[in-house]
């Protein structure tokens, strides 16, 4: 995996985590908090899980100056400017999508099987978002039928890719393929409402 991709993810990630503290009255620190929290919480949780040690924020400092910095001017930013309605929505998209490749592609590195590092590239995407919204008091997107193939989204374009880096080994373009899936079927998602079935039992319907 590129350095570069990591990083983008990192900023990006920093960046909704910044949005996301829009009315819920926060300072500086709180707004850095939810930053860093969404830009490191998944790879962090996904290396505990891989047993990579250290963790690669510890590892690679880098990571966490790239969120406070990116954190910062998108704070500064968000005072003089009116930021789109949909732009957390947007930066979040770009995040699921190199974050869960990301998570994807390190888990195969280690060895884990295809459904494994599949599983831990949803766990890279989304569980920065998760600790983000616990901590904003909100119910995590995840979790919520209204957010359009979240982590489906995520799911979909890793597998993509762990299927193409079988398939093609020597290809480089599977992680980018992997990327343009995610992305794209979280954007089409939130332009045409696609969601899953929600969950409904007969007991509601006899209500």
């Amino acid at each position: 995996m590129p350095p570069w991709i990591e990083y983008f993810a990192v900023a990006v990630c920093a960046i909704s985590g910044v949005l996301a503290a829009e009315g819920k009255r926060m300072d500086l620190f709180g707004a850095m908090v939810l930053a860093l929290v969404t830009a490191v919480g998944g790879g962090t949780i996904r290396d505990l899980c891989l047993g990579a040690q250290p963790v690669f924020w510890i590892k690679q400092p880098l990571h966490v100056w790239t969120a406070l910095i990116a954190a910062a001017v998108t704070f500064v930013l968000v005072r003089f400017t009116t930021m789109p309605n949909r732009m957390l929505a947007l930066a979040d998209a770009f995040g699921l999508a190199l974050f869960g490749i990301a998570g994807t592609e390190k888990a195969l590195a280690f060895g884990t099987p295809g459904v494994v590092a599949v599983l831990l590239g949803v766990v890279t995407g989304v569980a920065g978002g998760i600790i983000r919204d616990v901590l904003r008091s909100e119910v995590p997107w995840v979790f919520q039928a209204e957010v359009d193939l979240y982590a489906t989204a995520v799911s979909v374009g890793a597998l993509v890719f762990v299927l193409l880096r079988y398939w093609f080994p020597a290809s480089e373009s599977d992680r980018y393929i992997g990327m343009a899936v995610i992305l794209l079927l979280r954007l089409a998602a939130m332009r045409w409402k696609l969601r899953l079935p929600t969950f409904w039992t007969r007991t509601q319907d006899s209500r």
